[in-house]
């Protein structure tokens, strides 16, 4: 898995390529903390390059979208979420704590 940030103005776009697993998620969950430590907690996550996320990666997530939002802060929004990805995040019952937007301009725009 690769993971790299752009530091924009209003948010940070972290663009996540490969599987996000058990192996994995920390790797993803250090490169969200960072983000989040370094003062910025508008994170837009571009995963059209994921082809898959486990439960460990779906955990990164939350835990990451809590501190975000915690004392109006900021959130975590996703964009090109697959559709095998959006139904896992949906049978876990994610899909209402996160914006999800299809293309990234769009979800760099919400903030």
């Amino acid at each position: 898995m690769e993971v790299t940030t752009q530091e924009f103005k209003q948010c940070n776009l972290i663009t996540v390529k490969g599987r996000v697993d058990s192996a994995t998620a920390t790797q993803l969950g250090e490169a969200l903390e960072e983000t989040t430590k370094s003062g910025q907690h508008k994170i837009v996550l571009d995963m059209s390059e994921v082809e898959y996320m486990s439960s460990a990666g779906m955990r990164v997530l939350i835990v990451t979208q809590k501190e975000c939002k915690r004392l109006n802060r900021g959130e975590v929004v996703l964009a090109v979420v697959s559709d095998r990805i959006k139904e896992a995040l949906d049978l876990v019952g994610f899909t209402p704590l996160f914006t999800i937007y299809d293309e990234v301009a769009p979800a760099v725009g919400y903030f």
